[in-house]
């Protein structure tokens, strides 16, 4: 604890039940030493940066990972609640749903396996990469001092590749399964909120969406449609004296690709506040209701909505909600703000060093790259302590001007205050600072030598 200042410490205090005394210290030592670390965040470096390098018993840090018993699953709730309570206290939750690949080498990593690259494939050219599968589950919230949506993860979870489970005899659950878990996990955790869920096509999944609706109270979903989905009107209702099974549908409805090509379409013009992160945007949209449907799978009510550029800069794209007394104005709103999934990813491999660690025991590959995930949220929150007080800094140059801080901004903020704490703790509280010792600048100097 000594390398944390007392604000840092009443943040991270509630998860001190999680741990045994000695564990909790050396976690908070490697969170300081994570936070502070340039380049590759492994324990080694984190110990380094904090002057620790000869510490006797430094294998006592490595187990933190990969053998102490704590939950990662109830500290994602500690953080979740810290986030929900500071960032969205009032209203709907709004939450992002997305997998990204941890790209990792090694025999013995077991759970690797090869997928498509969403970062460097595109529609002509498709990609493949080795490695570790994650799906995270991120609360959009606006930001005040940084004036946008920012996607904070708190929940990830290591999605293993069918090989995988073919080898060790086991059921391979697809991506679906996993969303489904983990929103019913978070549906739990907020019983009396609005849960409001956005993803891309790839959980445009009958029975994800219908097991949303069964969650009680039913999470509402957000997530693209296909041009070629069979929709249907709802069953019209049972005549007396029928007899048979009752129906699920009624009559089918035009697809969305005869909708878009019909010149009698009528096309309403809306302005989207937040379009990505571009700023205000006016879009064209038609909307309905029916019912999504395909045989033996569920039946799902259902909202579509299909936009489209009234200057033809992107292509037309369809969405659909779950439930559908949602405005479409609503649901666009809410659905552009999963951009900001993508740019998390990539912040956290940037600024984090994930992909950077070298954990192999499964354990510890299970617990590191979640850890650092959140600790991108983790942060965040510690920045907005600093800006409630005081605006953060923010770096500028002659070629490059910013208005409002970014997530480098933040960590550097976070830094700046460990770094303080970490010279003026040894000094007086009364009288003339000390001098810096000789062995807080060796480490600084060492940390600067070899940043990368």
């Amino acid at each position: 604890m000594q390398h944390l200042p007392p604000e840092f410490l009443t943040l991270l205090m509630p998860f001190a039940p999680l741990f045994c005394e000695p564990v909790f210290c050396r976690a908070l030592t490697l969170i300081a030493g994570a936070i502070l670390t340039p380049g590759r965040r492994t324990v080694t470096n984190a110990l380094r940066v904090l002057g620790r390098q000869h510490a006797p018993h430094f294998q006592n840090f490595h187990r933190v990972l990969n053998r102490a018993r704590w939950s990662s699953r109830k500290a994602a709730r500690i953080l979740l609640l810290a986030l929900v309570q500071t960032f969205a206290p009032n209203g709907a939750v709004l939450l992002g749903i997305d997998e990204t690949l941890e790209r990792r080498q090694g025999e013995k990593i077991a759970a690797r396996g090869v997928y498509r690259d969403a970062a460097r494939s595109s529609r002509a050219y498709l990609n493949k990469a080795g490695g570790l599968r994650w799906v995270c589950v991120m609360l959009l919230a606006w930001v005040p001092w940084a004036q946008r949506v920012w996607a904070l993860p708190f929940l990830s979870l290591l999605a293993p590749s069918e090989r995988y489970h073919q080898e060790r005899g086991l059921r391979h659950k697809p991506l679906s399964d996993w969303a489904r878990q983990l929103i019913l996990q978070v549906r739990r955790w907020l019983p009396e909120r609005l849960l409001v869920v956005v993803a891309d096509s790839s959980y445009a999944v009958l029975t994800l969406l219908a097991a949303c609706r069964r969650m009680r109270p039913a999470v509402l979903f957000i997530t693209r449609l296909r041009l070629d989905a069979a929709l249907y009107e709802p069953a019209p209702p049972r005549a007396p004296g029928q007899v048979g099974r009752p129906r699920v549908k009624g009559k089918r409805l035009p697809t969305l690709e005869q909708v878009l090509a019909n010149p009698k379409t009528c096309w309403e013009r809306v302005t989207v506040p937040r379009w990505y992160s571009q700023g205000q945007r006016e879009v064209e949209l038609v909307t309905g209701t029916g019912v999504w449907y395909h045989t033996g799978l569920p039946v799902v009510p259902l909202r579509w909505v299909l936009i489209r550029d009234p200057q033809g800069k992107f292509a037309p794209q369809a969405l659909l909600c779950t439930n559908p007394s949602v405005a479409p104005v609503q649901v666009l709103s809410w659905f552009v703000q999963r951009w900001q999934l993508e740019t998390t990813f990539q912040e956290v491999r940037t600024h984090l060093g994930v992909e950077t660690q070298r954990q192999w025991n499964d354990r510890a590959v299970q617990r590191t790259t979640p850890v650092l995930l959140g600790l991108f949220s983790l942060v965040t929150l510690l920045a907005h302590q600093q800006a409630a007080a005081a605006a953060l800094r923010v770096r500028q140059a002659a070629w490059y001007r910013k208005a409002t801080p970014t997530f480098s901004d933040a960590l550097a903020a976070v830094r700046r205050q460990l770094w303080r704490y970490t010279y003026s703790r040894s000094s007086p509280e009364k009288g003339e600072g000390q001098k810096p010792t000789a062995a807080w600048l060796e480490c600084v100097t060492e940390t600067l030598c070899y940043a990368v």
